[in-house]
């Protein structure tokens, strides 16, 4: 079923979020002419997340304008979508402003952990996840004496790169993990972090009691009753996704992410499709992160083109290999993984590693620019992914009810 009629000849996509999803997203609907796609983002510009890090550390903003990654053919409009009405198949603007769609695509990204179950959290913790955020928190660091006890809460990739960026700025930092230092790590590469970490005076808390029970303007609670002296407390650990789906009557995950089947169609409604960190497939979503978020974001359009040329929508089917972290400046690791993102044993360090991890930063965003002058040139699929046939199985075992069209 397509949605293209007589008296409207073209088919209006509507694409919630310009991060790394939605942006590969709204590129690669420009293969067809009679397609029209509007990007709503709340900033005028792209952020880089991935190197959030680096600009707490002292570096410019990571910013990048649209019109070097995004086609000229998608109009770009400045807002922030506060409802959307699947029945009508319009989404409402903060700026007052409605848009129709034909198709939407689901894709605003995720944020901050909610901190307000941590006692002092949401008055005296700084988190990272958005640029608004990172530069707060770099102007509170930089108007903090270089003694200034530092603690990082979260020992994801996130944590661990802004520990390490700091420390190798001299100051004295503390990384609480929780039970363990990043959990997604294989043990023997776990070790290899731990090692650099030490040798960079990063002090790692890890274990049953390292997790945080309260934050005071000048101390840190942990569970086992330690107070860690900390003028600066930067949150890493968890993260949210917007509420826009369940504020909007959208089916949802536990965590709010839209779910949707295995070809990133809502369970709600034919017509809207999600992808990045706020898609939950199955109920099932893959690692939040930019390596997943850009081939979603080809799913999810590949999807709409296949239906409006009366076609079957492939199932989502993506695989990792890898994950890299940075360790200051000069060093990096990087996880190798099995394609359906299962860390092995193996990892690249040295220079090598190095190169990979800052390569990688510009690499993500010529591949934007390249899907925008040639629309459908992204490609990152695997012939086979046993978890997801898997949860495929595990999900029609479930018998969930039947997609209702809108």
């Amino acid at each position: 079923m397509t949605a293209n009629t007589e008296n409207n000849p073209t088919t209006d996509v509507v694409v919630i979020g310009g991060g790394y999803a939605g942006v590969m997203a709204a590129n690669r609907l420009t293969q067809r002419d009679d397609i029209t796609v509007t990007l709503v983002n709340p900033r005028p510009r792209f952020v880089e997340r991935l190197r959030l890090h680096q600009h707490v550390a002292g570096e410019p903003a990571p910013v990048v304008d649209y019109q070097e990654i995004l086609s000229e053919r998608i109009r770009l409009v400045v807002d922030t979508a506060t409802d959307i009405d699947a029945t009508g198949r319009t989404v409402a603007l903060e700026g007052g402003d409605t848009l129709a769609y034909d198709y939407l695509v689901y894709a605003p990204g995720s944020g901050s952990f909610d901190l307000s179950s941590v006692p002092g959290a949401d008055e005296f913790v700084y988190p990272v996840a958005n640029l608004e955020a990172a530069t707060r928190l770099r102007e509170v660091i930089d108007a903090a004496p270089a003694s200034s006890p530092i603690t990082v809460v979260g020992s994801g990739a996130t944590g661990i790169e802004v520990a390490s960026e700091l420390a190798e700025q001299s100051r004295a930092v503390t990384l609480v993990c929780g039970k363990v230092l990043c959990p997604y790590l294989h043990p023997k590469v776990r070790r290899k972090f731990a090692k650099r970490l030490a040798k960079m005076g990063v002090n790692v808390i890890a274990g049953p009691d390292a997790t945080v029970t309260a934050v005071s303007r000048h101390a840190v609670q942990l569970r086992d009753g330690r107070e860690l002296l900390s003028e600066v407390t930067i949150w890493t650990a968890g993260f949210s996704v917007p509420d826009l789906a369940r504020r909007s009557g959208l089916t949802t995950d536990d965590t709010g992410r839209l779910l949707t089947d295995e070809t990133l169609i809502s369970v709600d409604s034919d017509r809207i499709l999600a992808a990045g960190d706020s898609a939950s497939p199955s109920g099932v979503p893959f690692r939040a992160s930019c390596a997943t978020a850009r081939p979603l974001g080809a799913y999810a359009a590949d999807t709409i083109l296949a239906r409006l040329e009366d076609k079957e929508p492939k199932e989502v089917n993506i695989g990792t290999g890898f994950q890299c972290i940075a360790l200051g400046r000069n060093a990096a690791i990087v996880q190798l993984a099995s394609m359906q993102d299962v860390a092995n044993r193996f990892s690249i360090r040295g220079p090598l590693g190095q190169k990979i991890k800052s390569s990688s930063y510009g690499l993500l965003t010529e591949e934007l620019g390249k899907e925008a002058r040639k629309p459908g040139s992204f490609n990152w699929r695997l012939k086979d992914n046993k978890r997801r046939q898997k949860l495929s199985e595990m999900r029609d075992a479930a018998a969930p009810g039947s997609r209702q069209v809108a």
